[in-house]
């Protein structure tokens, strides 16, 4: 008896409205724990904002005593296949001057997760101590 293959199920693809939803969701979250951590507000008019889609530069903007609290230049990704160098990349072209950049990256049912220079994450932990 011949086996016949079955045929592969296509997955099913994001709408880019949802993508872009998701990407949203993540900035925002991102925004919520910066301002949590700085006790500054964040929204639309004030130090700390989610940048607004196909806008350039950071997908979170930080000014003032946003920026020098929390000196990183943000991107935010919430996809699920991964393109690390890509990202590091895309980051580093965003990174504005007195910062360092910083990818926080998300998959779907996940936690989202930091990436970060090494070097600087062991500067960090080397000025708190």
């Amino acid at each position: 008896m011949k086996r016949t293959k079955k045929p592969k199920k296509k997955k099913k693809q994001i709408q880019p409205s949802s993508a872009k939803a998701k990407g949203r969701a993540l900035q925002q979250w991102t925004c919520r724990r910066i301002s949590d951590l700085l006790s500054l507000p964040w929204g639309k008019d004030e130090l700390i904002a989610s940048r607004e889609a196909s806008q350039t530069g950071t997908d979170v903007r930080l000014i003032g005593d946003a920026k020098r609290g929390f000196p990183f230049s943000v991107e935010c990704k919430w996809q699920e296949t991964w393109n690390v160098p890509g990202w590091i990349a895309q980051a580093k072209n965003n990174q504005e001057d007195g910062t360092d950049w910083l990818l926080i990256c998300k998959r779907s049912r996940s936690e989202p997760v930091v990436i970060m220079d090494a070097e600087k994450f062991f500067e960090l932990l080397r000025k708190e101590k």
